[in-house]
């Protein structure tokens, strides 16, 4: 999303600076990269010390990390835009602005014992909708693609073109594969977010930024095969997680409490305030073919040592699968 926001920014005459983990430089006198970890050595009260007049901020915090910050961030900058998630909400399509949430409706235990992200981004949520500061906006991305970002029910790019382009099976779980899916373009995504920052109507408020286009996981699945045909094959769900992550509860909630979904949004709200339109939004099929292409020369060998990679095979082996 960064990647696409950025030009948005400078092309409405904006000054940006970006921090980031990468070595990155600019000829733009417009665009300074800083490079950091806003998390340590005090960069970030350092950073605040400039009064930005507005802040998007693409962190993430646990629960408590945030309470921590969100009054120096809210406080030194006209507008906060908080990167929040479509993971929040629970089964109850469509998804809009008012769409229960897993952290109120919820009723497994265990689960909300824990901090896992579709919790923390709620419960941050909370801490912001709670305080006294109204400078603030929500913004609500489904799972969003971009170049080298690409997802297939859990898979991300590592496991998903790494074999697409070696030839290797793919492992997908059966009963996610007919539930809907939304997967929202990074290039739209920033121009949402960057038609809502300093926007009047948008400060105190909270937005689905995504399309309102969606497909089952298995087609989904079908137009990565028309862009570069793969094979695949579908398991149950715990051996699916067993290849993910040996069982690992958040592989388990990201499965269960998101991509077993049915993730339908409603994005008029977002369309509404910013002035874009569902027809002007990237389709589906063009958009992964667009970064596609772009990403097909990395490196994605380097992942053949994965865990994720490397359990799949045996996986296959095992069931005599190539």
């Amino acid at each position: 999303m960064g990647r696409y926001l950025v030009p948005e920014l400078l092309a409405a005459g904006h000054s940006v600076d970006v921090v980031s983990l990468d070595d990155m430089s600019s000829d733009d006198p417009m665009l300074h990269y800083i490079k950091g970890n806003v998390k340590e050595n005090g960069l970030l009260e350092e950073l605040l010390k400039k009064q930005y007049d507005g802040i998007v901020d693409f962190m993430t915090y646990q629960t408590e990390e945030f309470k921590k910050v969100y009054s120096l961030l809210l406080e030194n900058t006209g507008h906060y835009i908080f990167l929040s998630s479509c993971r929040i909400f629970a089964d109850a399509p469509p998804i809009n602005e008012n769409s229960p949430r897993l952290l109120d409706v919820s009723e497994d235990r265990e689960f909300l014992a824990t901090d896992d992200y579709a919790l923390y981004k709620a419960r941050e949520e909370d801490v912001l909708t709670g305080s006294a500061y109204s400078n603030w906006t929500i913004v609500r991305p489904a799972t969003t693609y971009s170049t080298g970002r690409f997802q297939l029910v859990t898979l991300e790019a590592p496991t998903l073109l790494y074999r697409m382009l070696a030839g290797k099976t793919i492992v997908l779980p059966e009963k996610a594969m007919d539930r809907q899916a939304t997967l929202s373009w990074g290039g739209d995504v920033g121009k949402m977010i960057a038609r809502l920052l300093f926007n009047e109507k948008a400060y105190g408020e909270s937005y689905v930024t995504a399309t309102a286009e969606h497909h089952s996981w298995r087609e989904i699945a079908e137009i990565y095969n028309e862009i570069c045909p793969f094979r695949y094959i579908t398991v149950s769900t715990e051996d699916y997680l067993d290849i993910i992550a040996k069982g690992a509860s958040w592989a388990r909630y990201q499965l269960i409490y998101a991509r077993m979904f049915e993730r339908i949004t409603d994005n008029r709200k977002v369309l509404k305030d910013t002035g874009l339109k569902q027809s002007g939004l990237m389709p589906l099929r063009e958009g992964l073919r667009l970064e596609f292409d772009r990403s097909r020369d990395f490196n994605w060998s380097r992942y053949s040592t994965d865990e994720k990679n490397v359990r799949m095979d045996e996986y296959l082996r095992c069931s005599h699968e190539k």
